[in-house]
């Protein structure tokens, strides 16, 4: 929800509409000066998201379900019991929902690698980049490169491929 389908979805609707804009001269229809701001997006995207965070969040208190935030692990208790952060939970059901966060390797490893940004990175782009460069070519890095090139960033995509010589 924060870094992944739902933003990608309003980020490629604007680009759509960009697409659509673009070939409106071609249906007849005159559009001058018709100016795209990143600002607005985001700013509208952010919100969008954070209404549904709320909505999701109340949802759960009212299933009287609850949210423990924190490192957890399971014990070795004969009930099916977790640790969080040093405090023992035992329910006869329980959901660890880990979350997800890219890693980024050093510059020893591949220079220049701290210089990139990561695809959630992507969402706290606070202007669109003049140009970009998205590495690898899986189905997010393809959309993320259509949606900053629509959107009117200079984009190159890079697949690694290997070379037989």
């Amino acid at each position: 929800v924060n870094v992944g389908c739902v933003p990608k979805k309003v980020m490629w609707n604007a680009a759509v509409h960009a697409e659509f804009i673009h070939d409106h001269a071609d249906y007849g229809f005159e559009t001058p000066s018709v100016k795209f701001n990143w600002r607005t997006i985001k700013e509208k995207r952010d919100a969008y998201v954070r209404r549904l965070n709320e909505i999701y969040e109340n949802n759960v208190k009212k299933a009287r379900i609850d949210i423990i935030r924190g490192y957890g692990k399971f014990t070795a208790d004969p009930q099916p019991t977790i640790e969080v952060d040093g405090k023992k939970y035992t329910a006869p059901h329980i959901l660890i929902a880990t979350g997800g966060r890219p890693a980024v390797p050093p510059d020893s490893e591949i220079p220049g690698a701290s210089l990139g940004i990561t695809s959630d990175g992507f969402f706290d782009l606070e202007e669109l980049p003049r140009r970009s460069v998205i590495v690898g070519a899986g189905y997010i890095a393809v959309e993320i490169a259509g949606i900053l090139s629509t959107l009117g960033s200079k984009s190159s995509l890079l697949i690694r491929q290997d070379m037989v010589v």
